[in-house]
């Protein structure tokens, strides 16, 4: 089925997409880091690895003019697509209101998926820098995980995502992730797939489920305890948590908490003066388990 409409838009030409947008007086914004992957070759391959089947729902974040929406619909799955931009909600809701297994959702992604009744099976999008990590970290406090999520990120960012601890990317946004998922860099995709063309390369990254992940009722807390762990690179836990433990823990003294935690961490094998990015994920939530067991 050919989207209603889209008949003058090519998404594979620069100038089409540059005529479609004129046509229909809209204006490509830096502020939602719109970029359109022009590049058919890329957008097949990321379908690919998303692996989806017919009847399968699937969460599309920033579809665009819905390059990517029209390979998933030819599919048979159910998609749901989220977009902040009301102009760009417009024309999807012209281009695809041929699909009886297409919805849109406008505004905020972080604010309205919770507005859904079912879980997908899928999620996928290419995100912008400025918000990647705080929709990717919303979507793993609030324990939607689906078997597959397929992400479009700067590479820096996803260097970030899968960094291993000791290494310069290592971070707390590293150890949110890989507290709850298994995180991998398929692939990159230079600048010259974009329109407009973004100053650095992409890569895309898939994210499954772990098996045994931190438990979604404690999930938040330990993302609290993590980003204080890594508020300073040059500070050792000791002096990093100190901030946090007055929150978490309100019946500790000072004195007391850091008894506790010289303590923990010898019991883990760990000097004081350790820092948080030298421990793995494990290790980090297994002292963070150590440490609200004595508040509770």
């Amino acid at each position: 089925m050919v989207p209603m409409g889209k008949s003058a838009l090519d998404y594979d030409s620069p100038a089409s997409i540059r005529a479609f947008l004129e046509d229909n007086k809209l204006a490509m914004s830096r502020r939602f880091g719109q970029n359109f992957l022009v590049d058919r070759r890329m957008r097949e391959r990321i379908i690919q690895v998303l692996d989806v089947e017919a009847g399968m729902r699937v969460w599309e974040i920033g579809p665009g003019l819905g390059a990517m929406t029209e390979l998933i619909l030819e599919k048979g799955a159910l998609l749901t697509a989220f977009e902040i931009d009301y102009g760009f909600v417009r024309l999807l809701e012209r281009l695809f209101s041929g699909y009886d297994d297409f919805s849109i959702v406008e505004g905020d992604m972080q604010k309205t998926w919770r507005t859904q009744t079912a879980q997908p099976d899928r999620i996928f999008g290419n995100l912008p820098y400025n918000v990647a990590f705080d929709i990717i970290t919303d979507l793993l406090k609030g324990g939607c995980v689906p078997p597959r999520m397929v992400f479009t990120l700067q590479k820096e960012a996803a260097r970030r995502m899968t960094a291993r601890p000791g290494s310069k990317d290592y971070s707390a946004f590293s150890v949110l992730c890989a507290s709850v998922c298994d995180m991998r860099i398929l692939f990159d995709i230079g600048a010259s797939a974009f329109w407009p063309q973004p100053r650095v390369t992409s890569s895309v990254v898939q994210i499954v489920p772990k098996d045994e992940p931190v438990p979604l009722d404690r999930r938040r807390d330990f993302f609290d305890f993590v980003r204080a762990a890594f508020s300073s690179r040059r500070k050792t836990l000791r002096n990093a948590l100190y901030l946090w433990a007055r929150t978490a823990l309100p019946s500790l003294e000072e004195g007391e908490f850091e008894t506790l935690l010289q303590k923990s961490l010898e019991q883990a094998g760990f000097g004081v003066d350790i820092r948080a990015e030298v421990l793995d994920p494990e290790e980090l939530f297994l002292l963070y388990r150590t440490l609200m067991l004595a508040e509770e």
